[in-house]
């Protein structure tokens, strides 16, 4: 199962990445209420015990590594709880099962004030660059809504390329091959991401999650 995360923590400039635990669940819950982020991410909405049930889903699934993404700033004081430096997330579905190298990532930063300041493209680094290490992942796959331009703009700076267009689900397929080069290049934008564990940052803070 995709245990292999629930104990990391990926710190980097902006954002830092923490495993989605059930105390996150209400503020994410919160979110997805929103008909734009509903729409952004074709999901439907979910009651508040649903959303639980998909966290402990997104825990224990095999094919699902997910991080809540954290303003890395506000987090650092440890005076604040994940909940209130909440700014998005970040998922990697390894769906293919004729493939397991290949990775659709999916990047949502939900609080409005932080769009366009370079957090979704930290986040998406940072995830590429997990699953590319620890994941073995060796290419990558973004499936984004034609409307979404600066989203899909962010996946062509990170050198992804459009491969397929899909008019009925009104969606775009990027794509990205990680050659030697492309994988270095990853390497370099993510040298300055530290890997902690969660239980050790948390540990004075509160009780351990079962």
């Amino acid at each position: 199962a995709m245990k292999v995360n629930e104990n990391t923590v990926l710190q980097g400039e902006r954002v830092t990445l923490v495993p989605y635990t059930s105390a996150h669940v209400p503020r994410y819950h919160e979110w997805m209420q929103s008909e734009e982020l509903q729409r952004l991410t074709a999901s439907e909405p979910l009651s508040l015990e649903q959303e639980y049930e998909m966290q402990r889903s997104w825990r224990d699934d095999a094919d699902k590594c997910t991080f809540i993404v954290l303003d890395a700033e506000r987090w650092a004081g440890q005076a604040s709880a994940d909940e209130d430096c909440m700014v998005g997330d970040v998922n990697l579905f390894l769906t293919d099962t004729e493939d397991p190298t290949l990775g659709e990532i999916e990047i949502m930063i939900a609080e409005p004030s932080y769009r366009g300041r370079g957090f979704g493209k930290e986040a998406t680094l940072m995830m590429m660059s997990y699953g590319m290490r620890n994941l073995g992942i060796t290419k990558f796959e973004a499936k984004i809504g034609q409307e979404n331009e600066p989203s899909i703009c962010m996946f062509k700076k990170l050198h992804f390329k459009e491969v397929a267009v899909n008019s009925v689900f009104q969606e775009v397929t990027l794509r990205l091959d990680v050659s030697d080069q492309e994988r270095r290049w990853l390497l370099e934008q993510t040298n300055h991401v530290e890997e902690k564990s969660y239980v050790k940052l948390k540990l004075p803070a509160g009780v351990l999650e079962t």
